[in-house]
């Protein structure tokens, strides 16, 4: 046991029925180890719509995530705290004091716009620890395929800073597509990695000036692609066509992708939901329950908050819900993604 948590247990027994968090919480929000939180320390500019948000993290916080994985951020706006997940840029370090994201301010993405331009250093922001499973296993393969396009750079840039860092840098093609020169992320320091590296090759495509990179061209432009263990994170359309060419050879155990978001085809009728004992709220058929119980002020639980994590899941009590992915629907007893399902009449959640 740490001097730190001695001195913990300690002071909970003079403290009793109040724990200590309850006083040093009004202190310094950072000493709780209830609830990770961090203090914003610098927003970075990265290009004129992307930014890199260095954040000191606070007491419960180990440095040990992998490279690739993702992080959940709370920012409190207008009283209410709004969530979502961005890939950590930063490599894993025991020496760190401070993880970064790099997100980029999306017209649709209200957190997003206010992580890049709103925020200024003294933030106090909530944090869920690193999920995800778009890592490289130890060791890295011997030779690795990157294809990242606009913000998909981010969490393959972990990845690259940390072999970089170890000086483990195997044979590396990464194909990095932007819409313009001078929206390529982290531009500088890639082209770096390539004159310090010799095994790492870059390929950059300029949509404006070559068009769009598209599949075929991609493995026009590596030959030996079917050799290489790929790792792949990018628009939607480039995912779908990845995964169509690499099922086609025979190859899906070799493809790792990363999606920042998903698509919500789909639309439900909406009801009354009631969140367990806690909340109540009428939601339409295209808001997620999960959207619903924190615009609600419920404390729901969440991941990547696209429907593959399933930290989500909770069970459904009563009532039918949707899935907006594929018009799914589930009834009563089964248990329920909240990220991906809306209301389909009216339904109590088990939460």
């Amino acid at each position: 046991m740490s001097a730190t948590d001695l001195l913990r247990n300690v002071a909970s027994k003079l403290t009793t029925p109040l724990l200590p968090d309850d006083y040093t919480r009004l202190l310094n929000p950072l000493w709780t180890a209830r609830q990770n939180h961090g203090v914003i320390v610098e927003v970075r500019p990265e290009t004129a719509d992307a930014a890199t948000v260095v954040i000191k993290p606070g007491w419960g916080w180990r440095f040990d995530h992998q490279a690739g994985q993702y992080v959940g951020i709370g920012v409190q706006i207008d009283g209410r705290w709004h969530w979502r997940s961005y890939s950590l840029s930063s490599p894993p370090s025991r020496d760190a004091e401070t993880i970064t994201v790099t997100v980029k301010a999306m017209p649709e993405g209200f957190l997003s716009t206010h992580l890049v331009r709103g925020l200024a250093p003294g933030t106090v922001v909530r944090l869920a620890l690193p999920q995800g499973e778009f890592v490289l296993p130890s060791p890295p393969p011997a030779k690795l395929l990157f294809w990242t396009g606009g913000s998909g750079i981010t969490p393959v840039m972990a990845m690259l800073r940390q072999l970089a860092r170890r000086d483990e840098m195997p044979d590396v093609a990464h194909v990095h597509s932007a819409p313009t020169r001078d929206s390529v992320i982290f531009g500088s320091e890639l082209e770096a990695l390539g004159e310090a590296h010799p095994s790492y090759s870059l390929l950059t495509n300029i949509d404006a000036e070559s068009g769009l990179l598209d599949v075929e061209r991609l493995t026009s432009a590596v030959p030996d692609w079917r050799e290489r263990e790929a790792w792949i994170c990018g628009p939607a359309p480039m995912l779908k066509s990845a995964e169509r060419k690499w099922r086609e050879a025979g190859l899906t155990e070799r493809l790792h992708i990363e999606r920042f978001s998903t698509e919500l085809s789909s639309s439900a009728s909406g009801g009354h939901v009631t969140f367990g004992t806690l909340k109540e709220a009428d939601l339409d058929g295209a808001t997620t329950l999960l959207e619903g119980g924190e615009a609600a002020g419920v404390n729901m639980p969440f991941g990547c908050r696209m429907g593959i994590c399933h930290t989500c899941v909770v069970p459904l009590k009563k009532g039918r819900v949707k899935d907006l992915r594929d018009g799914h629907e589930y009834v009563e007893g089964q248990r329920i993604q909240t990220c991906v399902t809306a209301a389909a009449g009216d339904c109590i959640l088990d939460i």
